[in-house]
């Protein structure tokens, strides 16, 4: 261990498991009483009073070394050298004061050339087989059956233990969670929250970091590619909720991965190993690959079961719209292990519109493209973040805001560059309401929207005529097969046009607000909203 606090964490091999098998956690965690075995086998566990991230309580260790790189303001909030080293002490006291640890010790990056070493260490048993699912462990076939194992960033996760007023005072916050992070030290520290996304969002935001020093662009993103075709790989960028994991599990298409990838020289790769899909009102026959992926060796979270038949309930959301469920990838048949891919020829832009105003599917021109990455308009939806219980609009720069320790133009220039380098084209798919905003208007049939993926990946959408819209300048096709006429532009689709107006201009107005945030050439400036 690189940094001399850690060395005062007792890891000692009478009270640290590390590396255990999936059973043997799963067992564990049930002995613990941490979870229930539901009846399609998966380990069912709750993540307490948050069952969402805690992104007001994520706090960026501020030092020298990486001061001028960071875009600071609300998502990299700072911390001193001095208060860090007081949170690291809070973990390690009650690390250590625990009877048994548990320690994962694997890989993030599918790609050899460009990995990084975890340490994940953990008090509880299901959020260290959370980890190995996420993660890529040691000599597995996701790690191309490698062992070379050391170790680069260091999570310690202390969840049960809240700060005190006491604390809270002492260190400058106002709340008993807080999530540390270092940098330069690598070293990430959770306190106060038992939801396991903190773990696997974290690594991410390293990754956000570390990647571009190495030519490769992190990106928040699903990717897939065409089973008869190596070259037709797919991007689908989004923020939770939008439909990654969903469209990106195709029975035609193998599966790289759900979440987040680096697209370097040589193409993407994926930064897990692991996938972690919204439960909520999921069904066998919307979503058979996800379905069937909730087996033994897959954690629940937040999922109600019945008490006598151990049957999940993926429609009631009893604790929690965000219900979710992690699994390693290649419980999805025909997933490509390991997980990389070549260059990609679309990239699909994801957003669950809440305005219900949006077309369902665009052709971006580069221009549009680059507003439209930076801007990253999407809802944040029901119980991904604490607090929010309804979507709400919100601009997300590159559809992955929270996650951005660099400023956000820098990763809009590497995909700009990538774009360009590679022809891709690029598409705006809205997930989201029609008919009229939420609450009023309903959210896009399944089926429409991969009937807009299929089109777009067989190259069939790209032979359309488009029309743009006169109020966002998005080009919206004349038909796409499978999907009634009427549903393609927005409009048709309210009762009173002249409400969809005023909402569209509502909406304009909110892009033009949020753009003038950012600096742009005037070309891409000029791709946004026209109303």
């Amino acid at each position: 261990m690189a940094d001399p606090k850690l060395a005062r964490l007792n890891l000692s091999p009478e009270r640290n498991a590390v590396n255990l098998a999936p059973a043997e956690l799963i067992e564990r965690a049930i002995k613990a009483g941490e979870g229930r075995l539901a009846a399609n086998g998966a380990l069912v566990c709750m993540t307490g009073s948050r069952t969402g991230r805690s992104p007001n309580d994520k706090y960026l260790e501020d030092s020298s070394a990486i001061h001028g790189k960071i875009w600071w303001g609300k998502v990299n909030q700072p911390i001193t050298q001095a208060n860090f080293d007081k949170v690291l002490d809070i973990a390690i006291d009650h690390l250590n004061g625990r009877p048994q640890l548990f320690t994962f010790e694997g890989f993030a990056g599918a790609d050899a050339r460009h990995r990084l070493g975890v340490r994940v260490v953990t008090e509880q048993a299901w959020h260290n087989l959370f980890a190995r699912t996420l993660f890529i462990p040691q000599g597995s076939p996701a790690a191309g059956g490698s062992r070379n194992w050391s170790c680069d960033w260091t999570i310690l996760n202390a969840g049960r233990r809240s700060l005190s007023a006491a604390d809270q005072a002492e260190l400058g916050v106002k709340s008993p969670i807080l999530i540390a992070q270092s940098l330069e030290r690598k070293i990430v520290v959770i306190l106060g929250t038992e939801y396991a996304g903190e773990i696997k969002k974290s690594i991410f935001y390293a990754m956000n970091f570390d990647m571009p020093e190495q030519n490769v662009f992190p990106m928040h993103c699903s990717a897939n590619v065409a089973t008869d075709d190596p070259s037709n790989v797919a991007l689908f960028f989004g923020l939770s909720g939008t439909g990654k994991t969903t469209l990106s599990a195709d029975p035609h298409r193998g599966l790289i991965g759900d979440d987040e990838h680096g697209w370097g020289p040589t193409g993407v790769f994926n930064f897990e190993g692991g996938c972690y899909a919204k439960c909520i009102k999921l069904s066998k026959e919307g979503e058979p690959q996800i379905w069937n992926a909730i087996k033994f060796g897959s954690v629940l979270e937040n999922t109600p079961i019945d008490d006598i038949t151990r049957e999940p309930d993926y429609d009631t959301p009893k604790y929690t719209e965000n219900t979710r469920v992690t699994y390693p990838v290649d419980f999805i048949p025909g997933a490509v292990i390991p997980s990389v891919g070549g260059h990609p020829k679309n990239v699909i832009f994801l957003t669950a519109d809440a305005f219900g105003v949006v077309p369902p599917v665009s052709r971006l021109s580069p221009e549009q493209a680059m507003y439209y990455f930076i801007n990253g308009y999407t809802s944040k939806l029901a119980g991904t973040e604490a607090g929010v219980t309804e979507p709400q609009p919100n601009f997300s720069p590159c559809f992955g805001g929270p996650f951005l320790p660099r400023p956000p133009a820098e990763y809009a220039r590497m995909l700009a560059d990538r774009i360009r380098q590679h022809n891709a084209n690029v598409w705006l798919l809205n997930t989201g309401w029609t008919g009229g905003p939420y609450g009023i208007g309903n959210r896009f049939k399944l089926a429409y929207t991969r009937a807009f993926v299929t089109a777009i990946l067989n190259g069939s959408l790209n032979k359309a005529r488009f029309t743009p819209d006169p109020i966002f300048g998005l080009p919206i096709p004349d038909s796409v097969p499978g999907v009634p006429d009427e549903v393609l532009n927005p409009r048709n689709t309210w009762k009173d046009g002249a409400a969809y107006d005023t909402q569209a201009k509502k909406l304009a107005k909110l892009f033009r607000e949020n753009d003038a945030k950012f600096d742009m050439s005037e070309a891409v400036r000029k791709a946004g909203p026209q109303g």
